[in-house]
């Protein structure tokens, strides 16, 4: 019994990061973002660090339906100063690129419908590119916004979908499902993947909430690492996530964010070829932090 909960709950988190690495949200309304995050471990010198660039373009095709090209480039630094079995620095720097090709439009008054396909190159890039630095992802979704609607009291979305990512394992699509109500002048709520939130606006240009999220990302490891007589060829983060955050609006569309909290979750594995853990980096909660500026729709 106790083996059946484990796999479930090691399915469930499969499920949440592969929703979480493709950041659904962020890449339908913001239209560029500048953001840094760091996870120091606890008791240690180690720490996790990411900057994370995004630009995305939309380009009008006819009334109501665009075309979206951009892409999404995250430099990740892990700082591994304890001692390993094996050499850290081949793992020092990964990177993540993501190339966005999407494509929207409305099918009637109130729904509007949108695909996605994202080339992804996720690698320590200490060696030519292979093919083994390469995936495809991608998604479908089916909007129902209602957030700009001065007809109704509480301002809504709903963004039902499904996504595909290479870099979980799992060959199937997963389900994605957001939704957002304004309930009045001064709350709102956020529930769905990869943030759930709560937030309070003391006026329209400063607004503080509670969240719980997910993070992660995962990489190609050029240089196979061998531990123990195992071969590690990837590396994986995952984390769930907890904390406050604060945001300030320039204007509508032009926002200063920064969140903090503490991991309540945390997987920092060295993979094989097959996925299956070789050697656990860490797993012991830790301080969050992540802060940006991002312009939005």
């Amino acid at each position: 019994m106790f083996m059946i909960k484990k796999t479930f709950f090691k399915i469930v988190l499969l499920i949440l990061f592969s929703i979480s690495i493709n950041q659904v949200n962020a890449q339908l309304t913001d239209l560029a973002r500048l953001e840094y995050s760091y996870i120091p471990k606890s008791n240690s010198e180690d720490s996790f660090d990411r900057v994370r660039l995004l630009l995305n373009y939309p380009i009008k095709t006819k009334e109501d339906c665009y075309i979206i090209i951009g892409a999404d480039y995250s430099r990740i630094a892990l700082n591994l100063e304890d001692n390993y079995p094996f050499p850290a620095n081949n793992l020092k720097r990964l990177h993540v690129l993501d190339f966005n090709i999407g494509y929207t439009f409305k099918i009637s008054e109130n729904w509007r419908l949108g695909a996605k396909l994202t080339p992804r190159l996720a690698s320590t890039l200490r060696r030519e590119i292979t093919s083994q630095d390469l995936f495809i992802n991608g998604g479908v979704y089916a909007i129902n916004d209602k957030t700009k609607d001065q007809n109704i009291n509480k301002p809504y979305r709903l963004v039902l979908g499904l996504t595909y990512n290479t870099t979980t394992g799992i060959p199937l699509p997963l389900p994605f499902v957001s939704y957002y109500r304004r309930v009045n002048q001064n709350w709102s709520y956020n529930l769905g993947v990869p943030k759930t939130n709560v937030k309070y606006f003391f006026n329209e240009k400063n607004i503080i909430q509670t969240f719980v999220g997910i993070d992660g990302y995962f990489a190609n490891a050029q240089d196979s690492i061998n531990i123990n007589g195992k071969l590690a060829e990837s590396v994986s983060l995952s984390v769930i996530l907890a904390g406050i955050g604060y945001e300030f609006c320039f204007t509508d569309n032009l926002i200063w964010y920064t969140y903090t909290g503490y991991t309540i979750r945390m997987n920092n594995r060295l993979r094989d070829q097959n996925r299956d853990e070789v050697y656990k980096l860490d797993n012991v909660n830790a301080f969050y932090l992540r802060t940006g500026i991002k312009f939005k729709l």
